[in-house]
């Protein structure tokens, strides 16, 4: 698919060189400059307030004043992807709108989206975490580029085709970097993992909220592959993620008779989506509708502020902005 987008960026190429032969030289060279200086921008835009007032009702009016865009410019995440409790929440938030609301970002949003994204990437390539969420997270936005630079011509992004191409190959270098990646065993010699006690083991496997990670951690030696595959293991993690309604739905037997709570996972993550869970959120005051961090300080005039305050998921954070 590149391959046709740099096709018609060498052609777009061609037409700006016949223009600049032109008689309006000079007011296309201004503008070829202007494009080069805004696509090479890597400033973050900073605001003094790191909070900013969500208008009550869902109407044009408050959409206006109150957008996306203008949420994600004021709210630090710059900052935020640094605590590591604000880490999985912004990753999720970042994930949502890749999957259908970069087109609610203004121009300004969406660089700082990218200048964001590009210091998740830097941060996971330097703690050599989160390479997965990460992965998942880059094939999202790209699967969505690519859906949106076809459209182009509806004007469905902003900015010029030359511009995104640029993003989609640094999207593309990105997922390389993480590939090539390489976990290094540090130099420990004290207690490992495995010379825990059997249920001191368990215990840790238990508080793994992704199957993936129980699979993985099995495959690591042939004694934690069979305290992987233990049945009590993924029926709890069944019953933290998915109702029992939904659970009776998805009922797989084993060849023994019993129910297959591993298979059973995989089958509900396909199904319906999974709990999620974040150290820290985005709140938003109830008494004076102002939406920040917690422990960020805003100007409430309530005499409580701390009961105020309601905690958003990404999901219920983009739901605000909905009209």
């Amino acid at each position: 698919f590149l391959c046709v987008i740099h096709s018609f960026c060498k052609k777009d190429d061609h037409n700006k060189e016949n223009l600049f032969s032109s008689i309006n030289y000079d007011v296309a060279a201004k503008k070829r400059k202007k494009d080069l200086l805004n696509n090479k921008a890597k400033t973050q835009y900073f605001h003094q307030e790191k909070w900013i007032y969500v208008h009550k009702g869902s109407t044009k009016e408050r959409h206006g004043y109150c957008t996306l865009g203008e949420a994600f410019n004021r709210l630090d995440f710059s900052s935020a992807i640094l605590d590591s409790r604000r880490f999985n929440y912004v990753v999720r938030l970042l994930e949502l709108i890749a999957k259908s609301q970069l087109t609610s970002l203004s121009g300004i949003a969406q660089k700082n989206y990218m200048n964001i994204l590009e210091k998740v990437v830097q941060k996971v390539l330097e703690d050599q975490q989160n390479i997965r969420l990460i992965r998942e997270l880059l094939q999202t936005l790209y699967t969505s580029l690519c859906t949106l630079v076809q459209r182009v011509g509806k004007s469905v992004l902003v900015g010029n085709i030359n511009m995104w191409v640029h993003r989609m190959e640094s999207i593309l270098h990105w997922q390389q970097q993480l590939n090539n990646i390489q976990i290094t065993r540090p130099a420990f010699k004290g207690t490992t993992f495995t010379d825990l006690p059997l249920c001191l083991q368990l215990n840790i496997m238990q508080r793994l909220s992704d199957g993936r990670d129980l699979v993985s951690l099995g495959q690591v030696a042939p004694d934690l592959q069979v305290l992987s595959e233990d049945r009590l293991l993924w029926k709890k993690l069944c019953q933290y993620h998915f109702t029992d309604r939904q659970i009776r739905k998805r009922l797989i037997l084993s060849d023994k008779g019993q129910l297959d709570w591993k298979k059973m996972y995989f089958k509900l993550i396909r199904c319906y989506p999974r709990k999620e869970q974040y150290g820290d959120t985005l709140q938003l005051c109830r008494h004076c509708h102002i939406l920040s961090w917690k422990g960020t300080d805003h100007p409430c005039t309530a005499n409580n502020p701390e009961t105020c305050s309601t905690s958003l998921s990404p999901q219920e954070f983009i739901n605000l902005f909905r009209f």
